[in-house]
């Protein structure tokens, strides 16, 4: 409880600097102060980012960029949270540490919105490989998330890339309250070597087979 109220009334600033690290939204400081799920400001910072998408020209090549910015549309993510929302007093477990994974381009802004929705600060690790969505959705969120009313969201916000580094995922392993990791069964496996804290949770994403 004292740790819960600390993140509520001060948060927690964090710091990694390391030269293999590239940073295309947000820097090496994040600070990490949980919000209720579905929070006023960020859906407006979602339904803002759904505006800057589809008046970004490019995306017309791109239809899964084009669903991602339906999406976020206010009247979607109010539905959303209608379902997921109760009466029961409710916050973000803190940092989460997104590993998303190198195939589908547009799978960490997914990622990122729902650690956003559901409260938390996030390091969200964007894949190294390069797709023009990435640079789409990456010059959407800086041009939105710059904005003065959104401060408290850039503050919670960081984007990285790197190439495996054992290193490097094991600092922010250690870090996070919660570990999202997509990927596939070899990547889980890997990225379990690196410990997290005793009360951290992790989602996982791992191989899937189809009838069809």
């Amino acid at each position: 409880m004292e740790e819960l109220n600390r993140l509520r009334l001060g948060g927690v600033v964090i710091h990694m600097k390391n030269d293999n690290i590239t940073y295309l939204i947000g820097s090496d400081t994040v600070k990490v102060k949980p919000l209720e799920p579905y929070a006023e400001i960020v859906c407006d910072f979602l339904n803002d980012m759904s505006k800057q998408l589809r008046s970004d020209k490019r995306i017309k090549g791109y239809s899964d960029v084009v669903s991602l910015a339906f999406w976020c549309r206010k009247s979607n993510i109010v539905r959303l949270g209608e379902e997921f929302c109760s009466k029961r007093i409710q916050i973000g477990r803190g940092l989460v540490f997104h590993i998303t994974p190198s195939n589908v381009p547009v799978n960490f802004a997914f990622s990122f919105f729902f650690g956003l929705l559901s409260g938390n600060a996030n390091i969200v690790r964007v894949p190294s490989k390069e797709f023009p969505q990435i640079t789409i959705i990456c010059d959407a969120i800086n041009e939105v998330i710059k904005l003065d009313k959104y401060r408290v969201i850039r503050d919670m916000t960081t984007f990285i890339s790197y190439q495996r580094d054992d290193e490097i995922t094991a600092y922010y392993s250690s870090l996070c309250d919660a570990r999202i990791i997509w990927g596939g069964d070899d990547t889980i496996q890997n990225v379990r070597k690196s410990p997290m804290k005793v009360r951290a949770v992790e989602i996982v994403f791992a191989d899937r087979y189809s009838f069809c």
